[in-house]
């Protein structure tokens, strides 16, 4: 995959322009390591996500030179990360998915309205369209929401990118960090796969994303993978141990992507615009972690667990926020999954209306 992908890169460019992109990289993957070992020397949480989150954006941010992370290596990541967590599913999980349904539907709908909420304020204190702040506020996958902006001539594409950006940035950041302090959970031992059983749950894995990205599943790296676990599982074959040593190369990879995402250019948005999408994203996390605290009472769940499924973060993060603290990774995709889908086919629909509405109306005033 990765080859292919400095293939597809050599075939456009010349030799000298690949051999800077694959330097920008090896920058990248150093600034990465770099913030692994200062995150594990301070004892923080997560070193190998939050580490690389922090080192590449900082060094993104405060260095004027050419940064690149191949999107190959994020995907293999989601991949590995999927294959994790789809074989800790188990059918106990899915018989809970019933008795968490009516949960899942109640906390996506407060969530929605309290979106709503925030785009107004937004709306009111940067002087955006109604719109673009809406598109904006609303939690969404970040590549879709962004791609619904660019089809819709009257959204503001650079604001909704900026908010999408750093509300994933926050959280991810700041979650672990919350979360960490409250741990109570013993790690499960579970014995170790025979290494020619892993290669092959993997390669099972990687087809199934590939098929998954041309059929058009959401986040389709990290679900197709967690759908091979499952159905591993189903079939009644021994749970696949993913090695920790992998996790942690996941971790890195999709940490450099997410600490790339912050361009130096979205500083320069005007400041209301970049003090309300950071404060939003706050006032958000904070929303959920009370959302949490109200789960964690009523389904018994533990807090930690609770605020991962609650986190209006991506999919992917949340679920590898949860396998890297070895909570319960399947409640928290599941819950996530379910607000994925919920975006997918409720919220991005009637987007979708809304932006008809407005532009209709626009045309409307505009021949009166």
């Amino acid at each position: 995959m990765v080859l292919s992908w400095y293939t597809e890169k050599k075939q456009t460019v010349n030799s000298k322009e690949v051999t800077s992109q694959l330097y920008s990289t090896l920058k990248v993957l150093a600034s990465a390591s770099l913030g692994v070992l200062l995150f594990s020397l301070l004892h923080l949480p997560m070193p190998w996500l939050l580490g690389p989150i922090f080192s590449v954006m900082l060094s993104q941010l405060t260095i004027s030179t050419s940064w690149s992370w191949p999107k190959p290596f994020r995907n293999i990541a989601l991949i590995i990360l999927g294959a994790a967590i789809g074989s800790s599913f188990t059918l106990s999980a899915f018989a809970n998915m019933g008795h968490y349904l009516l949960y899942m539907l109640l906390l996506n709908v407060i969530l929605l309205l309290f979106c709503i909420l925030l785009a107004l304020i937004t709306m009111k204190l940067t002087g955006m369209a109604f719109m673009t702040a809406l598109t904006a506020s609303i939690p969404g996958g970040l590549s879709q929401s962004v791609a619904f902006a660019e089809e819709h001539k009257g959204i503001e594409l650079g604001s909704v990118t900026y908010f999408q950006i750093i509300r994933v940035l926050s959280i991810v950041s700041i979650v672990p960090f919350i979360v960490s302090g409250k741990l109570n959970v013993a790690p499960v031992e579970i014995e170790a796969t025979p290494l020619w059983l892993l290669a092959v749950y993997l390669l099972l894995a990687y087809g199934a994303a590939v098929i998954g990205e041309k059929l058009k599943f959401p986040v389709a790296y990290f679900l197709a993978p967690v759908l091979v676990g499952i159905a591993v599982n189903v079939a009644g074959i021994q749970p696949i141990a993913v090695p920790d040593s992998l996790l942690h190369a996941a971790q890195l990879a999709i940490g450099a992507y997410i600490g790339l995402m912050l361009k130096p250019d979205m500083i320069k948005l005007p400041w209301k615009v970049v003090v309300t999408g950071l404060t939003s994203s706050i006032i958000l996390l904070a929303f959920s972690y009370c959302c949490a605290m109200l789960l964690s009472r009523m389904l018994g769940l533990d807090i930690v667990t609770s605020f991962l499924s609650t986190a209006a973060g991506g999919m992917d993060q949340m679920s590898l926020i949860a396998a890297a603290l070895k909570v319960d990774a399947t409640v928290v995709t599941i819950f996530q999954m379910f607000r994925l889908l919920f975006i997918y086919f409720v919220v991005f629909p009637l987007l979708q209306w809304l932006a008809g509405f407005f532009s209709r109306k626009e045309e409307l005033n505009i021949q009166r």
